[in-house]
């Protein structure tokens, strides 16, 4: 392999990695920002926004979530927890 086909091969890796970083960073922010909104809402703010019609960001980032298993995997390792203490609380599960 000539050197220049490997530096190719290592810039195209790091590449790659950086748009898995920035993309790990962006559901990160993502899943925070949902833990944050169950967090601070009271349980009748929680039960009156049951059901309300998504807003276009809410939609595209379920979309992404729905096209992308492990991007999905690791979104909901992270919000399962708080949103489930906080529906709990609420008595919206049993």
């Amino acid at each position: 392999m000539s050197k220049s086909v490997g530096v190719l091969m290592f810039v195209s890796a790091l590449i790659v990695a950086g748009a898995v970083a920035a993309q790990g960073m962006i559901l990160d922010r993502v899943a925070n920002k949902v833990i944050q909104k169950y967090q601070s809402s009271s349980c009748e703010q929680l039960w009156q926004k049951k059901g309300q019609p998504k807003s276009p960001e809410e939609q595209k980032a379920v979309n992404f979530l729905r096209n992308d298993p492990q991007a999905r995997v690791a979104f909901i390792d992270k919000v399962a927890a708080p949103i489930v203490n906080k529906m709990f609380e609420c008595g919206m599960i049993p």
